[in-house]
């Protein structure tokens, strides 16, 4: 990955989004931001504040919103399922607090999945990417092991290896240290830190862990669908 310079990354323009069941409640009231490449951006916000629908919207799985979402410039909002499927899959890595590993699969094979189905790259060059993310993980000892085999903590970062593969835009976290204890939480949260200082990486992850959000280089805290700072 190369160093990127100073542009935008991902911009959101008076983002409103309701929910119609099973009555009409405004979930997001007009939300603008922007996020900086190579920045580090923590959502917080108590249950039902809007956090995770809006990364959800950002993400670009849920199209049924009013306002606009551009990520590297390019306008997302209107575009259809095909073509946001396979902007995701190139732009976006996702980190979950389940990792959502195939346990039959090995790590290597794991990581390597979204680059197969990008397309881009041969088999042998798709091998050698993932195991070079593993190796970034500081996994690459794993890589012949079956992720069901593997710790929670090295499961975690097997996924954050598979969301680097195709080298995305934005890495989007939702809760991704939610599922592991304070160490392991810990070690995740240097990860990111290093993708952005070495690698330039922009990354945004909804959090309840106050710790999390203050080692982060921005925090937008949210509630009642409106962004409070």
């Amino acid at each position: 990955m190369e160093k990127n310079d100073k542009k935008t990354a991902l911009s959101v323009k008076n983002l409103i989004k309701y929910f119609y069941d099973p009555q009409t409640f405004q979930v997001i009231k007009g939300v603008s931001f922007d996020v900086e490449k190579g920045e580090f951006l923590s959502i917080v916000g108590k249950s039902g504040s809007g956090k995770s629908t809006l990364l959800y919207v950002l993400s670009t799985m849920d199209t049924d919103y009013e306002g606009s979402l551009a990520i590297n410039g390019k306008q997302l909002t209107g575009a259809n399922q095909n073509q946001l499927a396979a902007f995701r899959n190139e732009h976006i890595g996702f980190v979950f607090q389940f990792h959502y590993l195939l346990p039959e699969f090995t790590a290597l094979q794991n990581v390597m999945l979204p680059a197969m189905k990008l397309g881009k790259l041969s088999p042998g060059e798709v091998e050698q990417k993932a195991y070079d993310s593993l190796k970034l993980l500081d996994l690459p000892d794993q890589a012949m092991k079956k992720t069901s085999k593997l710790s929670g903590g090295q499961q975690q970062r097997v996924a954050i290896a598979r969301a680097l593969i195709n080298s995305p835009s934005i890495i989007m976290g939702d809760e991704p240290t939610g599922n592991l204890d304070s160490k392991n939480s810990q070690a995740v949260q240097e990860i990111f830190h290093n993708l952005t200082r070495e690698f330039g990486q922009t990354i945004i992850c909804v959090t309840h862990d106050p710790d999390f959000a203050e080692n982060t280089d921005r925090t937008i805290e949210m509630a009642d669908g409106l962004i409070l700072s």
